[in-house]
């Protein structure tokens, strides 16, 4: 069959797109035979090649360089055993008792009259592994009743579940959520051999291939084709019919193009789509299409996995300007990234694979859960310091709702909690693989063992004793009923360049990583393969992010341990939901020497064997000693949350001793850590942000559609509350500033870097060009214009509309009250003194009234922030969020060094004040009673010296920065 030629429809897209950046992956695939057997080791990526004891690739496919082994070849031991039994206990095991969506008597999975969406197949897919890599007969029973209800809902032209299905998508089939389902029909069939789940898949499949190939444009299945191309071969491969090689031409063909493009910026899309084309490439022979799918994975991780632990910033969707490791990672997307390394392992043969997917595994995966997995969280931060039950609302993340607090989350999170339980199953699943030249590999290492065929028909058990990935040892012993000759290959990671293999005590050459190593012989019952894998632990400095530094050792990446307060917000004994709050600081840098970082780390083993739950911060059997520095200044926002990384090294004074642990055991952590010393940088919070408010409609400036995308039109708006209303100061170092959007992370600017009337302010990604910088002019009355640096014109609104969703515009300055702005700050601040770098705040935390307002060094003490309350005229009540009294002038005073104090708010002029530019994001804030301005006495530095009023005399104590 030819393959179609014609270039693929252009997509609507609901969410914007975004175009491939960053530099190519590693170079094209390794072509020439399999691995010669031999005696001695040999290394390189596995090629693809045909042949195979477990259902390789039939012609016209292209062969893989490894196959999957059935569901329960491999059973898991130790530690690993014990992950599998906290799900079985916990939230995927018992997710029944508590999700509606899996009420067997309402679901439209068992009840076709009824609904149903993505939620059982998820959590069936999961749940189903569960039980075939843990045998556990409870959950075989029940999966069984599962297949067989919903195969009891098959219609005679193959259609099976919900009825509306068929129709949800404009009329058209919905067929999203039967991708996951059929993941879970070939696992069900794979461990039972049911000829009943074969005809069914093929039954459905030949309804799916009858439909429009149109029907695979819709939005969530068009990225997530990919899923369904690989149970398509599989079944090709089961059955032989031909009309599923069409199938997949027509899935390809006519969904998301993933062809040197990132079509999505959802997380959990990109998770799963980027491997499109290599998974299409085994149909269209173009080994140029595998290559598209590393150029994908690069260009993701370029530009938003910048920090430790695999993931990348995915808190819903990745923005432009939003890579700090404060942004979380899906949950989903986590585990199907797990998915996509793993397949791309077998199909490609190259070990990078692995490597990647055991860092998620035992770095983001345990983070995902709470210690007794009875509950999860929708996203996972590298740095994350608190995890609450409420809203972040000020653009810190994709989606504006609570997502860091454990819980069932069946309708908060949904997906998530439904979706988590395929890890740990697949991950075991994939531990070993067998090859097409009749032998077994170790792809990946953990406590398990594994029972397979091999060369001449033989069985062979394998147990894989190690404690690792918190050991350096892997031992493998045989049992087999005769003697075999096949090959065994094991995997050398990325990360170690001196590994030793021996063969029943005797030495045998392996390659340093990342690598496969071959050992062929014939094998008898007893022998024994040990595999040491040595590691220190290890510096990385991530330019992108500030110079930050990460801790790794092995597979594993290193967290500060912080104090872990978990309070019980809600739930019950079974399903509890936890907030987890600091109990001991958390802003440290690390103070490691230049010449040799690493040197300055201390590793500590505990011994003995691996706790079957290892990632907690009580049983945590590994853990790292480093020098470190607090950072005062370094601080969460009014809602928790890390502020970003400026960048670095920053200087401090003094160090002392912290302990770093494993990720996955760490619920709170910094993982990426500012560079500390006694040089560097003095450490500067990212400016505050506001809401622009427009004199003449008493509308906000926003972002038209809340859109993340480039070049979308600035508009005015109701004050909704909405992300895209939120706006931040960027310091252009030269009195101006950039204003970035809260919500996409892209900058204010001009269409075109137009310089003419009435040409439209739109966001960008901040490419540096002049038209991204902007002048705030003082207009006396506490408004503000906002004057574009390329163009000279003032931003204003389009024909001075007073309407929503009008264009923000930019004009000659002529007066006209559409060119004035009021910048709100928004929500609780903080208040930085220019000159002292001190914050403002009340004596002694007091809350009584006319004590003192004084500077003082930002240690985040509630009496730190501040609230600004409207008043008409452009005046401000400036708030205590402590006292909950307001800024004051001792005695109403009006002279110069007259105290700031604080006052119950009783309508004085002297509780009034207005923000003036100064220059880039600095204000003068000036009292309406006696126009004088607020400085800090005698031009101090020091924390406690008391702030006062005074003549505005341009001295750099007069200027202060709102956080």
């Amino acid at each position: 069959m030819s393959l179609p030629h014609a270039p693929r429809p252009s997509l609507p897209l609901s969410r914007r797109a975004v175009l491939r950046t960053g530099a190519l992956a590693a170079a094209a695939l390794t072509t020439g035979p399999y691995l010669a057997s031999s005696a001695s080791a040999a290394t390189a990526r596995l090629a693809p090649a045909g042949g195979g004891l477990y259902s390789p690739n039939a012609a016209p496919l292209a062969p893989t360089a490894l196959l999957r082994l059935p569901p329960g070849a491999v059973r898991a031991s130790g530690w690993l055993a014990g992950q599998l039994q906290l799900q079985v206990d916990g939230l995927c095991g018992k997710y029944q008792d508590t999700s509606h969506f899996l009420n067997k008597s309402t679901t439209g999975w068992l009840n076709p009259s009824q609904t149903g969406w993505e939620e059982v197949p998820y959590w069936l897919r999961g749940y189903g592994d569960l039980g075939y890599v843990t045998g556990n007969a409870a959950v075989l029973a029940d999966t069984a009743n599962w297949i067989n209800g919903i195969l009891a809902t098959q219609a005679a032209d193959g259609f099976f579940g919900p009825a509306y299905l068929r129709t949800n998508q404009n009329g058209q089939a919905d067929f999203w959520p039967y991708l996951p389902l059929l993941q879970a029909l070939r696992s069900y069939q794979e461990y039972t051999g049911s000829q009943q789940v074969l005809n069914a898949m093929t039954a459905f499949l030949r309804f799916m291939n009858a439909q429009p190939g149109s029907v695979f444009s819709a939005y969530w299945l068009s990225f997530r084709v990919a899923d369904g191309l690989d149970v398509v071969y599989w079944l090709y491969n089961r059955t032989g019919e031909a009309f599923l090689l069409n199938l997949a031409d027509t899935m390809h063909a006519n969904s998301a193009n993933w062809l040197n493009n990132l079509p999505t910026p959802h997380n959990v899309n990109l998770a799963q789509g980027f491997r499109e084309p290599a998974v299409y490439a085994l149909r269209s022979g173009q080994s140029g299409m595998t290559q598209n799918a590393y150029q994908n994975y690069a260009s993701i991780m370029g530009r938003w996995g910048q920090f430790p632990g695999g993931g990348f910033t995915g808190d819903e969707n990745g923005r432009i300007g939003y890579a700090d490791p404060r942004q979380g990672f899906e949950t989903c997307g986590v585990v199907e990234l797990m998915a996509s390394h793993e397949l791309l392992n077998r199909l490609t043969g190259d070990p990078v694979w692995a490597d990647r997917c055991e860092q998620l595994a035992f770095n983001m995966l345990p983070a995902t859960l709470d210690p007794q997995g009875k509950g999860t969280h929708y996203i996972t931060s590298a740095n994350s310091v608190d995890l609450s039950n409420t809203a972040k609302t000020h653009g810190q993340f994709s989606n504006a709702w609570a997502m860091q607090a454990y819980m069932p989350g069946v309708d908060q999170y949904r997906c998530c909690p439904h979706n988590y339980g395929q890890g740990w199953p697949y991950f075991t699943e994939e531990l070993w693989a067998a090859t097409p030249d009749n032998g077994l590999c170790a792809v990946m290492y953990a406590p398990c063992s594994v029972t397979a065929n091999v060369s001449g028909g033989h069985s062979v058990t394998i147990t894989e004793s190690t404690g690792y990935p918190f050991t350096q040892s892997v031992t493998l012993t045989l049992t087999m009923s005769a003697p075999a000759t096949f090959p065994l290959y094991l995997r050398v990671p990325g990360w170690c360049s001196a590994p030793a293999v021996a063969v029943n005590g005797g030495h045998v050459s392996a390659p340093a990583g990342p690598a496969y190593t071959s050992i062929s012989r014939t094998w008898h019952t007893g022998d024994t393969v040990t595999i040491q894998l040595p590691s220190t632990p290890v510096v990385r400095t991530w330019s992108a992010i500030g110079g930050a530094l990460s801790v790794s050792n092995g597979a594993l990446d290193y967290s500060l341990k912080i104090g872990e307060n978990y309070v019980q917000f809600a739930g019950n004994s079974e399903f509890p939901e936890y907030e987890v709050h600091a109990t001991t600081p958390w802003n440290y840098g690390l103070s490691l020497p230049a010449a040799n970082p690493a040197g300055a780390l201390s590793f500590h083993a505990a011994g003995g064997a691996v706790p079957a739950n290892p990632f907690t911060q009580q049983s945590v059997p590994v853990s790292i000693t480093a020098p470190a520095a607090q950072i005062a200044k370094w601080t969460t926002d009014d809602q928790n949350v890390a502020t970003e990384l400026p960048t670095g090294p920053f200087q401090t004074s003094g160090t002392t001793n912290v302990t770093l642990i494993p990720m996955g055991a760490a619920r709170l952590r910094i993982t990426a850590f500012p560079a500390a010393g006694s040089s560097g940088n003095a450490f500067s919070q990212p400016g505050g942000y506001f809401r622009l408010l427009n004199a003449n409609s008493g509308k906000v400036m926003g972002v038209s559609n809340m859109s993340w995308g480039d070049s979308a039109n600035v508009v005015q708006f109701d004050d909704s509350g909405t992300a895209d209303h939120v706006w931040q100061l960027l310091d252009n170092g030269d009195g101006n500033v950039r204003i970035r959007n809260a919500n996409s992370g892209l900058v204010l600017g001009v269409d075109g870097m137009s310089t003419a009337n009435s040409a439209n302010v739109v966001q960008f990604e901040n490419t540096n060009t002049l038209d991204h910088v902007w002048t705030l002019i003082d207009n006396g009355d506490g408004r503000m214009r906002i004057r574009n640096v390329n163009s000279g014109r003032v931003a204003g609104v389009a024909n001075m509309s007073t309407a929503d969703s009008v264009n923000v515009v930019q004009y000659d300055d002529n007066g006209t009250a559409d060119h004035l702005w009021t910048l709100i700050p928004d929500g609780p601040v903080r208040i930085v003194n220019k000159n002292s770098g001190l914050v403002l705040g009340v004596a002694n935390m007091s809350t009584a009234n006319s004590v003192n307002v004084v500077q003082y060094d930002d240690n985040a003490t509630a009496d730190h922030r501040w609230t600004f309350l409207s008043d008409s005229g452009g005046w401000w009540r400036i708030q205590n969020q402590n006292s909950g009294k307001v800024m004051g002038v001792s005695n109403m005073a009006t002279t110069d060094s007259a105290n700031v104090v604080q006052y119950d708010d009783n309508g004085t002029a002297d509780h009034l004040w207005r923000l003036r530019p100064g220059g880039g994001p600095w204000f003068r804030i000036q009292n309406k009673n006696s126009g004088l301005v607020l400085g800090v006495a005698n031009t101090s530095t020091a924390d406690s010296a008391n702030v006062v009023q005074f003549d505005d005399n341009g001295s750099a104590d007069h200027l202060w920065r709102i956080l």
